[in-house]
């Protein structure tokens, strides 16, 4: 291709570019040209910014390709990214204008390799069993006697074949139901889920979900976690039959029960018919030794009763007979009893007769008539006495009054309060004052200071 026909591609036809242009040109025809590819290369120089997006490099021994992984498809990534890590990026080609630099936009990520494989197989199992999911207390005990089982498989494949062979051996009577599903591929995961989904729901009293041997990409659908959580999840009893004896896959963790082999998951779940024959037998010769002892027990019981049991017509003489005692017994009490209380009537009428009100009235009459004719005598003693003592304590009262006092020719002096003055200092000069004298009062009022010295003439 010449240049004149690059350039006619691109629309340019010789003109002058800018920078911005000349990007935007070479990102439409990078994205253009190169379909969504597949690129394995190991892992360098990751970023996790805030922002979600995962930055990384891609290198083999001799190049390397700058890649973007966005939060969308990020979110996506089951595999625990670090450095050195060798991976296959699935996404576009393209490149960042900003800085003119060829990158590949990512959006699926996944391991490269068997060792790549087996890091993200410890990587997922150990993150499951934190959560608990493969934990013992989460395990369902399988059916002993299952009578309807599902079978989720390739309906095409030898793991059903030697399903069936197992059951037509030891349990034919047991129904097989077949759920087919794929179960190797890069889209097998989601179909096993919507499997194991369908027969869970179903109502069959187990599961088994198996498959023969592989390698590990073979086997790698039953490693998915979308395939372990629905494992988990399922309502049914399940055995996880998945390749060889040697192959071990996450899902055997977190079924109720892992089989080494599609065989060994049949003979679990299918009771041996002559183990069950003989158990039968055994069980009916048990049963039999039981009803003879029961019939020995129950015949023993009978002739017992039967002795014991006596005519109708004996046991009713013996009740008239008990009868007769009853009454003669009947009256003889009767009759003593009339008797006690008889005596006792007598007792009450003797002790109420003494008690009659009658006497006790007469008693307190002869007791009343002296005390009625002592009372005047009493009453005008008193009197006399009391008189006496009044008279005594008033004269004893009129020497010790203030009134009398005042009959002598003094006088009180009270404040406007009523307060008796006892001493100059409770008086000013101005204050008013009332005298109290033995015929009337006075209103009097302080002229001088009752503090200041004064003589009095002993003439005054």
């Amino acid at each position: 291709m010449n240049d004149d026909a690059i350039f006619q591609r691109l629309g340019a036809e010789r003109e002058v570019l800018t920078v911005s242009q000349l990007n935007a040109r070479a990102r439409s025809l990078l994205e253009d040209v190169f379909p969504r590819l597949w690129v394995e290369g190991e892992l360098s120089n990751l970023s996790r910014p805030s922002s979600g997006h995962l930055y990384f490099t891609l290198k083999d021994d001799k190049a390397q390709v700058r890649c973007a992984l966005f939060r969308q498809h990020a979110q996506r990534v089951r595999l625990d990214l670090r450095d050195g890590q060798l991976v296959r990026a699935r996404g576009k080609v393209s490149l960042y204008e900003g800085r003119g630099d060829y990158q590949m936009i990512v959006d699926s990520l996944e391991p490269a390799g068997d060792g790549a494989l087996r890091q993200a197989f410890e990587a997922l199992k150990a993150r499951l069993k934190e959560e608990g999911l493969f934990a013992s207390e989460r395990k369902r005990a399988l059916p002993g006697h299952p009578r309807r089982i599902g079978v989720v498989t390739s309906p095409s494949g030898a793991a059903v074949r030697d399903i069936i062979s197992v059951f037509q051996r030891r349990a034919p009577f047991v129904e097989l139901v077949i759920v087919p599903t794929p179960v190797q591929g890069r889209d097998a995961a989601p179909q096993i889920v919507r499997a194991l989904e369908l027969a869970d729901r179903a109502g069959f009293d187990a599961l088994i979900m198996a498959r023969g041997g592989g390698s590990l990409e073979d086997l790698w659908p039953f490693n998915e976690e979308i395939v372990v959580r629905a494992l988990a999840a399922c309502i049914t009893p399940t055995v996880c039959a998945v390749g060889h004896e040697t192959d071990v896959s996450i899902s055997d963790f977190a079924a109720d029960v892992r089989a080494p082999t599609p065989s060994a998951a049949a003979e679990l779940l299918s009771p041996d018919q002559r183990t069950m024959l003989l158990q039968v037998e055994r069980a009916q010769r048990q049963l039999q030794h039981c009803m003879r002892e029961r019939l020995k027990r129950e015949q023993t019981l009978i002739d017992s009763l039967r002795k014991r049991l006596r005519h109708p017509g004996e046991r009713l003489a013996q009740q008239a007979q008990r009868l007769d005692d009853l009454e003669l017994r009947l009256k003889r009490a009767q009759t003593h009893r009339f008797a006690q209380l008889e005596q006792r009537l007598a007792r009450v009428s003797a002790r109420l007769q003494a008690r009659h009100p009658g006497h006790r009235i007469t008693l307190l009459r002869q007791r009343f008539d002296p005390l009625a004719a002592r009372l005047p005598r009493a009453i005008a003693q008193r009197l006399t006495q009391t008189r006496r003592q009044f008279d005594n304590t008033a004269q004893t009262l009129h020497l010790v009054s203030p009134l009398a006092t005042l009959g002598r020719g003094y006088s009180i002096l009270l404040d406007q309060r009523g307060h008796a003055i006892r001493s100059h200092a409770d008086v000013q000069v101005g204050q008013r004052l009332e005298a109290r004298l033995s015929d009337g009062r006075l209103t009097v009022r302080v002229e001088n200071d009752p503090d200041e010295p004064h003589t009095l003439s002993l003439l005054d």
